[in-house]
């Protein structure tokens, strides 16, 4: 194959499509077909070399999906070892009475390694490897792998939720997101793969012990009985072959569980497990002088080997002498003397000296301060130009800038976010921990702080890092101190999109426009539409939730209708009518049912006739009438969001400003909308029906 000049194809088929069914075909033939002494010294080679090479690559994994094939080579190299004691036991029972060297010189040198002319020693010593491979490494590792797949298919839900809650604040994009999904769900498939290819190897055990009997009993009936060999002859034969066969089996068996043990129980760092034993072990350099002194002092008691107490107490003693030297070097800083311009003069006041308000501001404690510190760590910036980011992609324009500034009057783990200069929602964020999130499916309680989530108001507890593992198999959102403040800010921003919306972001979204369709936005305005009276018509939509990323079907409308009104109510309608599909698919992503509410047909009447001579809804409704219509709604719009669905209220064109307005106070998450801004391809489903007693 090596001689033939192959396309590329044929080598990626080669390799990929027939490389499975050619090694199942190979184990196969090894079961049935003889093969000869010379070949079996090759293929015990190769089950050495493979299995030192699996422990390598095990040892030098920083997280058991690093090596996401295992269980598959588990299985693998089982059936490998399996095949070569078929058909080793063939040779031996054929070619035994030849002498120890008929079933090749591996099976000769490693029998006569471990027997060293003792028989008994010899079988001692092979059942003594077996027991220690399936009873400790094998049983243990299987065991990590059972309760490591239970507790990550418990853990999965936290998980998945930690993730959707990294997205929703900018902090991942989807693709991101996707990638960690897939993660979680490869590790819970890799501990129950684990699980499962642990067992073939503990069967493997106990098949070692049950051949070399085979060989033995086997052995010297067939060399008593058929080929007249004298007992002693017999038993020096075929004990040694069985041995040797034994062994060059067990050794690769007991390296491979080594490896398994190895992948499952190690603990996911950014260190292989020579960093982590060198870092951990060898870190203090006090407990390798006290571990030094008690080797010493043992090796001065009379009657002990004094010279190997005493040089592992030497050397222990300059390792320990290394380390705290090296620690000495690694904390001495250089000292920069800072140098402080003293102003002789004060400066007269200038127009420089009046700074604007801030549009969107954070203020945060003095104990936040290393969250917005690049220097010791801190990826709140970061986080929050991706919320940003997140916020443009999906509202259709870019939000402010958020100023971050300390505030030493607030609490040390306190924030405040203001708008324009004026505080609009505040929290606190405790640093270094963790804030566990019910939402409403836990198992059970955690120990610390109890607290509310500030941005949604769900129940919560600050809880120490030594436990988020054990709160996201229970069932919480975990999340970070910087997360929180993050998610918290990017709910205020949505929810205040209207007011962030300046004429200078409304000119900039025109400009934006404009390199496309120039001639779409030269025909709007300054034509038929003020810049003002636009600004107010976008703010309509993003008051009420309406993402404003289609802006050309805005300007398109717009332009059509301005000729009719300049009336930004009656603008803003004719909008959401073309905007309408977007909407929907907004409220209700999946599915062609749209649930929602609706008025009783008398009140839809009654508002109807009130609005045709006053034209407010809150106004023309009757005190009673108007109250009873908002608890109502409120209670309907809390039944929806306990079924899972998003509250929306369709009622008939005319009403749905007017009511949207009356309604938003009382229900700030009910969405009002019109017949008219149903696409014709959903399907309607009543939920709930609104005023039947009015």
């Amino acid at each position: 194959m090596n001689g033939l000049n192959l396309p590329p194809w044929m080598n990626k088929l080669a390799s990929r499509n027939i490389a499975a069914p050619a090694i199942i075909i190979l184990l196969l033939a090894m079961m049935i077909l003889p093969l000869p002494a010379v070949i079996l010294d090759v293929l015990f080679s190769f089950n050495i070399a493979i299995s030192v090479m699996v422990l390598l690559i095990g040892l030098q994994t920083k997280k058991a999906l690093d090596f996401i094939a295992f269980p598959t080579v588990l299985l693998m190299t089982t059936m490998l070892r399996l095949s070569l004691n078929v058909a080793s036991t063939r040779v031996v029972l054929a070619e035994g009475h030849n002498g120890p060297d008929a079933a090749g010189k591996v099976i000769e040198a490693f029998g006569h390694f471990l027997i060293g002319g003792n028989y008994t020693v010899g079988i001692v010593v092979f059942v003594i490897l077996t027991i220690i491979n399936f009873t400790v490494v094998t049983k243990g590792a299987g065991r990590i792998a059972e309760v490591g797949a239970r507790f990550t298919l418990d853990a999965m839900p936290g998980k998945q939720m930690a993730i959707d809650a990294d997205l929703n604040a900018g902090l991942i994009g989807e693709d991101e997101a996707r990638r960690r999904r897939a993660e979680v769900g490869q590790e819970s498939e890799f501990y129950g793969a684990m699980d499962g290819a642990s067992k073939y190897v503990r069967g493997d055990a106990v098949a070692g012990i049950m051949v070399i009997i085979i060989n033995i009993v086997g052995g010297l009936v067939v060399g008593i009985v058929q080929h007249d060999l004298a007992f002693a002859d017999a038993v020096k034969n075929y004990t040694m072959l069985a041995i040797g066969d034994g062994l060059v089996a067990q050794i690769p068996s007991l390296i491979i569980s080594v490896a398994a043990g190895v992948v499952v129980s190690r603990v996911a760092n950014n260190e292989d497990i020579g960093g982590q034993l060198v870092t951990q072990l060898f870190s203090n350099s006090k407990v390798v002088y006290v571990t030094a002194g008690i080797i010493g002092g043992m090796g001065a008691i009379p009657g002990m080997p004094h010279f190997a107490f005493l040089l592992l107490a030497a050397i222990l003693a300059g390792v320990a002498y290394f380390i705290a030297e090296q620690k000495k070097v690694e904390d001495a800083e250089p000292v920069v003397e800072e140098k402080v311009e003293v102003v002789s003069t004060l400066e007269e006041a200038t127009w420089d000296d009046v700074t604007p308000v801030d549009l969107i501001g954070l203020e945060v404690g003095y104990r936040l301060i290393p969250l917005v510190d690049k220097a010791q760590g801190g990826d709140l910036l970061k986080r929050i130009k991706g919320l940003r980011k997140k916020f443009a992609q999906e509202v259709g324009f870019l939000a402010p800038t958020v100023h971050i500034r300390d505030n030493l009057e607030l609490k040390p783990s306190s924030y405040k976010i203001t708008l324009k200069g004026v505080e609009i929602a505040s929290g606190e964020s405790n640093y270094a921990q963790f804030l566990a999130i019910d939402p409403g499916m836990v198992s059970g309680p955690l120990p610390g702080t109890m607290t509310t989530d500030p941005a949604f108001g769900l129940p919560a507890v600050w809880i120490d890092s030594n436990i988020k593992d054990e709160a996201q198999n229970m069932g919480y959102t975990v999340v970070d101190a910087g997360t929180v403040i993050a998610t918290h800010l990017n709910h205020i921003i949505s929810l205040h999109a209207a007011e962030l919306l300046g004429r200078q972001e409304v000119q900039q979204l025109l400009d934006h426009i404009s390199k496309d369709s120039p001639k779409l936005v030269e025909d709007l305005t300054p034509k038929l539409l003020s810049l003002s009276v636009i600004q107010k018509v976008l703010q309509n939509l993003l008051s009420e939730g309406v993402h404003i990323r289609d802006m050309r079907t805005i300007v398109e409308t717009l332009s059509e209708y301005a000729t009719q009104t300049q009336d930004t109510g009656e603008l803003t309608a004719v909008v959401r009518v073309q905007l309408g599909r977007a909407i929907v698919q907004q409220l209700f992503p999946t599915g062609n049912e749209v649930t929602v509410m609706t008025l009783d047909s008398n009140l839809e009447r009654l508002l109807t006739q009130a609005m045709q001579g006053n034209g407010t809804a809150g106004s023309a409704i009757e005190p009673g009438m108007a109250e009873t219509l908002s608890r109502q709604a409120e209670t309907a719009a809390k039944q929806q969001e306990q079924m899972g669905m998003t509250p929306v209220l369709l009622v008939s064109a005319p009403l749905r400003a007017a009511l949207s307005k009356f309604l938003r106070r009382a229900v700030p998450h009910l969405r009002v909308l019109s017949h008219d801004e149903l696409p014709d391809s959903k399907t309607i489903r009543v939920t709930s029906l609104i005023g039947g007693s009015a």
